[in-house]
């Protein structure tokens, strides 16, 4: 695979959220604004680039036993540094994330990219590979922060829209609102789309199988 697929790959083919369905629960929560999930995705894409390129580094010298505890290690402190960075340059940002600033460090993305990918190539394309997976992370959040905070609330990045200011749709802002525009998109991902998520990552590429009794043997 060329170094421009693994970029891209991110951004359309394996979208983590709106293809691989991966962190979701910061994809639903942040996404009332365009501006909050704009901040997440960049945060997670910092943080994603960061462990992506130590792990990649250091795939020889962890050893495999103990390569997920490191893992965390290594994930929780690019974590701990981004939140000190939003929370002395960006307060508001920081007030507005809340609880799921620190739980980037959760985020199955991350994780999913540190073992399937940068475990196994070298920095490089480990760089490229965080930097597409990040930018698909931002870009999903975006657009469904986009069509709730346009229709929910009627404004863009806190700029009025003089339609659809008092022509709005509340619950589009709400939990309920947020699974309808993700279900939605979905829908319009899938059906534009010439392979299923099933297709791309199944059971036989997740590094979970084994754990859930699939053993890796699905596609």
């Amino acid at each position: 695979m060329n170094n421009f697929s693994i970029f891209m790959r991110g951004i359309v083919k394996e979208n983590p959220v709106l293809i691989l369905l991966l962190g979701l629960c910061p994809a639903l929560a942040v996404s009332t604004q365009a501006e909050n999930a704009l901040g997440m995705g960049i945060a997670t894409t910092f943080v994603l680039v960061c462990s992506n390129l130590a792990i990649s580094l250091l795939r020889n010298v962890i050893p495999d036993k103990v390569r997920i505890p490191c893992y965390i290690v290594l994930i929780s402190g690019f974590v701990t540094l981004v939140q000190m960075i939003v929370e002395a340059y960006a307060y508001t940002l920081y007030q507005a994330l809340g609880i799921f600033l620190p739980l980037i460090a959760t985020n199955c993305v991350i994780f999913g990219r540190a073992e399937v990918f940068a475990n196994k190539n070298n920095a490089f394309k480990s760089l490229l590979d965080a930097i597409g997976m990040g930018a698909g992370f931002t870009l999903a959040l975006l657009l469904i922060a986009s069509v709730r905070e346009i229709f929910g609330s009627g404004t863009w990045f806190g700029i009025e829209i003089p339609i659809l200011i008092s022509n709005n749709i509340p619950i589009l802002t709400l939990a309920p609102g947020g699974f309808v525009v993700f279900g939605f998109l979905v829908a319009v991902v899938n059906k534009f789309s010439k392979t299923g998520t099933r297709n791309e990552f199944g059971c036989k590429g997740c590094p979970q199988a084994k754990a859930c009794g699939k053993g890796g043997t699905l596609s």
